[in-house]
């Protein structure tokens, strides 16, 4: 199952950015809920919330792609030791997982990840994300939620 949650989040990432490059030009904005949230169609060199987007060379993309496919290594090892022993943390890896090549894709075919999803609220804005930083997110989130709700269980 972790396999299938992995392909499942590369391919709706994949197809999300895909529908926005095709439907969107580079910048455009079209408000979908007044007030609050936007699709916007924005690259994003850097990594979260626009980390090294200002820097330019070649180190920079090295840097990512080789992080992201160490991280990925890691991921894949982790969910072989599980092996279906906790469902809740193999998910939560696998989100991860996704999320990583999800973005990973879009950083060796363009250098920059796609990001569209702008919330914002009385003029302060979060950055733009995608589905992909949206899956790392939850993953995280599931594996936080595992050790404190885990932890307790473990203790009595």
């Amino acid at each position: 199952m972790p396999y299938l949650i992995i392909i499942m989040v590369i391919a709706l990432d994949q197809a999300t950015k895909a529908w926005i490059a095709k439907t969107f030009t580079l910048f455009e904005s079209r408000e979908i809920i007044h007030g609050f949230f936007n699709l916007t169609y924005l690259t994003n060199s850097g990594a979260a919330f626009g980390f090294l987007n200002g820097e330019h060379g070649l180190w920079r993309q090295v840097f990512f792609v080789t992080a992201a496919l160490i991280a990925l290594l890691v991921m894949i090892i982790a969910l072989r030791r599980l092996r279906g022993q906790n469902r809740a943390v193999s998910w939560a890896i696998a989100l991860i997982a996704g999320g990583a090549a999800g973005n990973l894709i879009d950083r060796l075919r363009q250098g920059a990840v796609v990001d569209f999803l702008e919330f914002y609220y009385h003029g302060h804005y979060w950055p733009a994300f995608n589905l992909a930083d949206s899956a790392i997110t939850i993953g995280v989130t599931l594996l936080v939620l595992e050790q404190i709700i885990g932890g307790r269980h473990n203790k009595t």
